[in-house]
């Protein structure tokens, strides 16, 4: 079990990095996502619950989180270009 959490992981921060042409709030959703759900597989398991259930709720959770640190970096962007002459 273990062996295939870790290729899940190393799979989604790789499949994470190739995304260059997404908008920050898209690859803030994406990684939060994909990093909540390692971390909350991670952690269930050692807590001795399913890390299914784990990683559903930090897929969920991270991907929220990702999404609002996306949001607020494209919100910096428009910002910095609108003071720009």
């Amino acid at each position: 079990m273990k062996r295939i959490a870790m290729v899940v992981a190393f799979a989604a921060m790789i499949s994470a990095a190739g995304c260059t042409s997404m908008t920050p709030k898209q690859q803030g959703t994406a990684s939060g996502a994909a990093i909540g759900a390692v971390a909350g597989a991670g952690i269930v398991s050692l807590a001795g619950g399913s890390a299914w259930t784990g990683a559903a709720v930090g897929l969920v959770a991270g991907g929220v989180a990702g999404h609002i640190k996306g949001s607020n970096e494209e919100k910096k962007q428009q910002q910095q270009g609108n003071k720009q002459p």
